[in-house]
């Protein structure tokens, strides 16, 4: 009987595991699963030129290699249950489909506020949909208030600032981009947000948002008001992990998974018949420690889609899984107005960060260290010294004590 591995979400992460479950001598039946109507699409344009130009889904969907057109697409419509005992997916429309193997990539959803707020002029950006919403209300002079100072939040505000609207950006961080970049290098973007009349609203929290059928405007905490025509709620997001409740899999945060992509029960021990990738995967890195982290950078989903299709190829071929230690370099980038800030390795691990060149006002270089040792980069401009420094993370990378 031919063997079938189901994929659970039609992203990148998705994408890339079916890929490389045919590189690597899959033979099977493929069948993605997807709760969004759309093939795999970028994400990141969303909050920026997309949103800014009104790019369709059709537009930023991802090149699929030939590999895979054979695969089996099940668009719009969710899994809601998992049985690994009898290997067989619930999805929303009440049908059944069996697995000899599942890849877990279902990723994020946008969190959202828990204060009492009117529904209309709210929005997330997570979606083609998303964005296609928010952008219909990003007219000149619209009064924007962004909840949230994390890359999404400036993102938006500088493509908003870009349309002519006047934003506010309300966080409880001491900085914007904070929890990334630490405090020296957050407090120099967001000089350049200000010098594009963003106005900040930091160490604040959101008591109420007010108005009638759509919002009017943002009580903050210290009873400041913000008038709002157009709230954005940028938040951070929740792994998609509920199809996989009473699976036994440690679902703490995002699916904990071993080296090889192999998701592990509460146990700790490896389920060799289910893997996750993407934002979804809480995995160690080889690189640096131990520790497994989920990392939302762009990136990961096509590290972890390699490793995760190999992995399930050589589990139904019978053959040993690869020895080498997962290691991906985590990157991503942010675009704010024309400048490009762009990052290498794992900056959230640091303990200390140094200018390594230029100055943060114009093009720089930061570099992230722990323990005296070379994590990440991060900078804007000077981007042959970034890539310098990417192939110094690359060869140099050891676990810190």
């Amino acid at each position: 009987m031919t063997a079938r591995v189901a994929v659970v979400g039609a992203s990148l992460g998705g994408l890339r595991a079916a890929e490389s479950l045919r590189s690597n001598g899959f033979t099977g039946e493929v069948v993605v699963v997807g709760d969004e109507p759309h093939l795999p699409y970028n994400r990141p344009p969303l909050s920026k030129e997309a949103l800014k130009d009104g790019i369709e889904a059709a537009a930023l969907e991802f090149r699929r290699r030939k590999s895979v057109d054979d695969v089996i697409w099940r668009l719009g419509v969710p899994v809601t249950a998992t049985d690994l005992g009898a290997g067989s997916l619930t999805l929303a429309d009440g049908s059944m489909l069996g697995f000899d193997a599942v890849v877990a990539a279902t990723g994020l959803r946008a969190r959202r506020l828990a204060i009492p707020a009117p529904d209309g002029g709210r929005h997330a950006v997570r979606t083609v949909e998303d964005a296609q919403n928010l952008r219909a209300e990003l007219v000149p002079g619209a009064r924007l208030v962004v909840i949230g100072a994390g890359f999404i939040g400036c993102e938006v505000a500088a493509t908003a600032r870009s349309l002519g609207c006047t934003v506010d950006v309300v966080a409880p961080e001491a900085v914007p981009m904070q929890r990334p970049l630490g405090q020296e290098v957050g407090a120099a973007m967001q000089r350049r947000h200000e010098a594009h009349g963003v106005t900040f609203h930091l160490g604040r929290l959101p008591a109420r948002v007010e108005g009638g059928a759509t919002v009017a405007s943002v009580v903050l905490d210290d009873d400041t008001v913000l008038a709002a025509d157009v709230v954005v709620e940028a938040l951070g997001c929740i792994p998609n992990t509920e199809w996989l409740t009473g699976t036994g899999l440690d679902l703490t945060d995002g699916v904990l998974v071993d080296g090889w992509l192999r998701a592990l029960t509460l146990d700790g021990a490896a389920r060799d018949d289910v893997v996750a990738v993407g934002d979804l995967a809480r995995f160690p890195n080889a690189l640096y420690d131990g520790v497994a982290r989920r990392v939302e950078h762009w990136s990961i989903p096509t590290d972890t889609g390699k490793r995760a299709g190999a992995t399930v190829a050589a589990r139904l071929a019978g053959t040993p899984l690869d020895p080498a230690p997962f290691a991906p370099m985590p990157s991503f980038w942010s675009d704010q107005y024309d400048q490009r800030l762009q990052s290498f390795g794992a900056l959230g691990i640091a303990d200390e960060v140094s200018v390594l060149e230029g100055e943060l006002d114009g093009e720089f270089v930061a570099g992230y260290l722990r323990a005296g040792h070379l994590v990440g980069v991060a900078g804007v401009g000077l981007m042959p010294s970034l890539l310098r420094l990417r192939g110094e993370l690359l060869a140099t990378a050891a676990p810190a004590s």
